[in-house]
């Protein structure tokens, strides 16, 4: 069975933000820290995972993911401090 995660990836707490989708999120997380891609996570500096949500369905996982970019900042930030509110890299359990 194929999984998607949209992710959420964060410079520091209440940092810059990066919102991502892929089949493959320990694959996808040791890209953004290795600064594999130049672009925006590598410029802004953009390493800890804070936040994810799984999806079995990759049409429902592009929506999320679009629907999270839509948001305010703020929402953003108070979805990730429900499950996760010292902004811990969730990627360290990989």
């Amino acid at each position: 069975m194929k999984r998607y995660f949209v992710y959420i990836m964060a410079s520091k707490k209440n940092g810059t933000l990066y919102i991502g989708m892929t089949n493959d999120l320990v694959r996808r997380v040791w890209q953004h820290k290795n600064d594999i891609n130049e672009g925006f996570t590598q410029k802004y500096g953009v390493h800890q995972l804070v936040y994810s949500e799984t999806f079995a369905d990759v049409q429902l996982a592009i929506s999320r993911e679009k629907q999270l970019k839509k948001w305010r900042r703020q929402w953003k930030i108070e979805l990730i401090e429900q499950d996760n509110p010292n902004w811990d890299d969730l990627s360290v359990d990989f």
